[in-house]
């Protein structure tokens, strides 16, 4: 497995005026929720949770406020909810911040 450019880390955590923005490839329905690395231009994250009634969606956010160490109410899907990639927007944190916390530096 190769090692991930640093692009492919800016691309995937961005910084906005509002927080950083995260493109996510979600993995529903895995033994356990984690980050799994990048996957190509994103965050592959794995979740617990089955992708029916929100669940998925409930869970990734959940997920992301306790890895970036945030409330839920700072996390948010911009785009993608009904898609396994996503947009999301994490406040309160810095684009290092989030990658040192996803383990992706």
């Amino acid at each position: 497995m190769r090692e991930p450019q640093a692009t492919e880390r800016e691309q995937a955590v961005r910084a906005t005026s509002e927080g950083v923005t995260i493109s996510v490839h979600v993995q529903p329905k895995a033994s356990r929720s984690e980050c799994a690395g990048l996957h190509g231009h994103a965050v592959k994250i794995r979740i617990a949770a089955p992708p029916a009634d929100g669940a998925a969606n409930a869970e990734l956010c959940r997920f992301l406020a306790r890895c970036c160490e945030v409330p839920l109410s700072a996390v948010h899907i911009l785009s993608g909810a009904g898609s396994r990639q996503k947009r999301v927007l994490v406040k309160g944190r810095t684009a290092e911040q989030v990658r040192a916390q996803l383990h992706l530096e």
